[in-house]
């Protein structure tokens, strides 16, 4: 290989799975085991470009690697960081960092129910090694090409979202994710583009639909059949149809598109599932809908 020339590695692609200790790493490794990643935990960083290594020299036969990178010290960020750069650098594989993380509160309740201690609290509060860690991690996490809240996710949920992130990467297309929620409960934090749909006539105030959510027909056609609704629909389909292209050409992998109104159940709910029927007419994006809020038993509109 001469000076300056990059090993080929086909199109590999190496994901970084790292975040809060008790965000669902395991889960997420194990994900990805089904989508025949090879996979390895709690790896150094420094260690890194050998598996980048291992996949070139593999010839292809192993072409999807994940690695499990966990807090081990001060030097953790600064080692990952060269690493990265220096396959980036050297090898034409395709790098991404997924940064698993959740709420301080449903953390401390994962640990309780688990009855495991925090890596960095050992004989103190989980709390306490919570918040130590989130400020160590808080450069990868700025860095990190993809950042997952798990904190209302089930393990079952966040395996499906991430085979539905990843299992594009046999079609090279890109994964756009439609998801609705509710506003009340918070901006899902992985969101690339987020809409509020709270200006549309709400079904919650007809008796008759607030017991069902926008994919019932009935509330599906209330949403659509307004002026402001098409005309809405309209202008974001339009901006999409030019965004989506623009991200595809940046190198991105995946656009997450929220789309919320108050509870998560009525408008935004319709909306995402219009959306996704649009997009997913397109040969070029592998599209998945998702309601996060439509099951909250809490009068949710």
């Amino acid at each position: 290989m001469f000076e300056g020339e990059k090993s080929p590695a086909g199109g590999a692609t190496l994901i970084i799975i790292t975040g809060m200790s008790g965000a669902g790493k395991t889960i997420a490794v194990q994900s990805l085991e089904d989508l025949g990643f090879f996979c390895v935990d709690n790896l150094p960083p420094v260690l890194i470009p050998k598996f980048a290594e291992l996949i070139v020299q593999s010839n292809g036969k192993i072409g999807k690697v994940a690695l499990v990178i966990d807090l081990r010290g001060r030097e953790f960020f600064t080692a990952l960081s060269e690493s990265l750069n220096y396959i980036k650098d050297q090898f034409t594989i395709h790098c991404e960092i997924m940064f698993l993380d959740a709420q301080d509160s449903v953390l401390v309740q994962r640990y309780k129910e688990s009855r495991r201690r925090h890596p960095l609290a050992p004989e103190g509060m989980p709390l306490d090694g919570i918040r130590l860690e989130r400020k160590m991690l808080e450069e990868l996490k700025n860095s990190a090409t993809q950042v997952l809240d798990t904190s209302s996710m089930k393990p079952a949920q966040l395996k499906e979202k991430i085979i539905s992130r990843f299992s594009h990467l046999e079609s090279h297309m890109l994964s756009v994710n439609v998801t609705s929620f509710g506003f009340k409960y918070g901006i899902p934090i992985d969101a690339d583009l987020v809409f509020d749909v709270r200006f549309l006539p709400n079904p919650h105030y007809i008796e008759h639909l607030r017991p069902n959510t926008g994919q019932n027909s009935d509330v599906y056609e209330y949403v659509m059949k307004w002026p402001e609704t098409q005309a809405f629909l309209t202008k974001l389909l339009d901006m999409l149809h030019f965004l989506i292209p623009q991200y595809r050409k940046e190198g991105k992998s995946q656009v997450i598109i929220g789309i919320g109104c108050t509870g998560g159940k009525h408008r935004s709910v319709a909306i995402a599932e219009y959306l996704g029927k649009m997009l997913g007419a397109s040969e070029t994006e592998s599209v998945v809908v998702s309601h996060r809020d439509a099951d909250r038993d809490r009068g949710n509109h």
